[in-house]
């Protein structure tokens, strides 16, 4: 599936942002926690429609099962508690400590689901242009525009520079002693790389007047459609039904 073609994908930046925000609160208002580790499915159907499937799958297991694995088994072995399931000499599993551990990371892996979810159907030049539609201030979308692309510009141009390294006939691959000896060195280039990008960056900015106290003009346009409206009336019933059927209970 297109990406560029897809509904979802075609969706106002904001639209997009209310969908992560609702798929957020309703894991919190829904309670216990099986609704909440649903939320990752939920993304991963709305992935495959959007036509990041791949990209969001390899992200979300990437980003997600170490953490939560790790604070699954924290909680479980030292929350308080006096239900004790399972012990095995100084380490115990208690019955408090395994229900916060599924409530926290079922949380986690909701609110972490929807935020990647979202980068990955964004473009990030429309967030950034939807931000200054709403009345954010140039420098402060510049901040969050450089801040998004910083880890994969870097990466970029640390595989540039291990190319490079390959080129000299510095061994690069092969085992972790030896990938950690081809990388040390290309720390230097690397940081000095990022601080020449800076520099040409900031007189670029300045060549295109960024710090003029005028309103801008861009050529790049979006639009909100009726779909968006729709989208946005359709979360908002949405979620005030969970808050009544939550306040009901």
């Amino acid at each position: 599936m297109n990406n560029e073609r897809s509904m979802l994908s075609r969706l106002y930046p904001t639209t997009k942002f209310f969908i992560t925000i609702t798929l957020c609160l309703a894991a919190f208002i829904v309670p216990g926690y099986g609704f909440s580790y649903a939320i990752l499915p939920i993304c991963m159907v709305l992935a495959y429609f959007a036509g990041s499937f791949k990209e969001f799958s390899n992200l979300a297991v990437k980003a997600l099962l170490m953490i939560v694995v790790f604070i699954f088994i924290l909680q479980c072995f030292f929350y308080p508690g006096k239900d004790i399931m399972w012990s095995w000499s100084i380490f115990s599993i208690k019955r408090e400590g395994l229900e916060f551990a599924l409530f926290l990371t079922s949380k986690i892996v909701a609110v972490a689901s929807a935020f990647i979810l979202f980068f990955r159907i964004t473009k990030v030049k429309d967030l950034v242009y939807s931000l200054e539609q709403v009345g954010l201030p140039s420098k402060v979308t510049y901040v969050i525009l450089s801040t998004l692309q910083l880890i994969p510009e870097m990466k970029k141009l640390t595989h540039v520079i291990m190319d490079a390294q390959k080129t000299r006939g510095v061994e690069t691959e092969g085992k972790l002693f030896v990938r950690m000896k081809a990388f040390i060195p290309t720390l230097s280039p690397l940081i000095l790389g990022s601080v020449a990008s800076t520099e040409e960056r900031v007189l670029t900015l300045e060549s295109r007047a960024f710090s003029a106290k005028v309103k801008k003009s861009s050529i790049y346009k979006l639009e909100k459609t009726k779909l968006d409206r729709l989208v946005q009336i359709l979360l908002l019933v949405l979620l005030v039904i969970l808050i009544v059927w939550r306040v009901a209970l």
